[in-house]
């Protein structure tokens, strides 16, 4: 997978040293699970895109899984939710997790192959043609 520049740079400069190593871990995995090239979302790095609506009228686009290397733990976001994946996360290893936001402090600690499968189950959820013609 070819990570563009700007991805990289930025992956470069995450600290600590720890975080770092997990954010290009997670940007191989992320690229297999999804088939995507990452792309930069502000300190976010996306994979693929999503088009959601509420029912308020509010739309926009956001990455369909992504991930963000905070210096207290990595945060992976599920566009569909951790509930959907809940069955398969209590088997991942050492985590803690918010509605749509799952929190790793040390990739090498938790069952990477796992995690591609929630993360390749997350992207083609939020990616399939809606069922009412929209996301969301």
């Amino acid at each position: 997978m070819d990570v563009p520049p700007e991805v990289q740079a930025f992956v470069d400069r995450v600290e600590p040293a720890r975080r770092r190593r997990d954010a290009q871990t997670l940007l191989d995995l992320f690229g297999h699970a999804t088939g995507q090239t990452p792309t930069l979302w502000g300190s976010i790095i996306g994979f693929g895109s999503y088009h959601y609506r509420y029912e308020s009228g509010r739309e926009g686009d956001t990455a369909a899984v992504s991930f963000a290397p905070r210096k207290a733990a990595t945060t992976i976001y599920l566009v569909d939710g951790i509930g959907a994946h809940a069955a398969a996360l209590e088997r991942l290893g050492p985590h803690t997790t918010g509605v749509g936001c799952l929190y790793i402090k040390d990739a090498e600690q938790i069952d990477l192959d796992l995690l591609a499968d929630v993360i390749g189950a997350s992207y083609r959820e939020v990616t399939a043609p809606a069922r009412d013609g929209e996301h969301g």
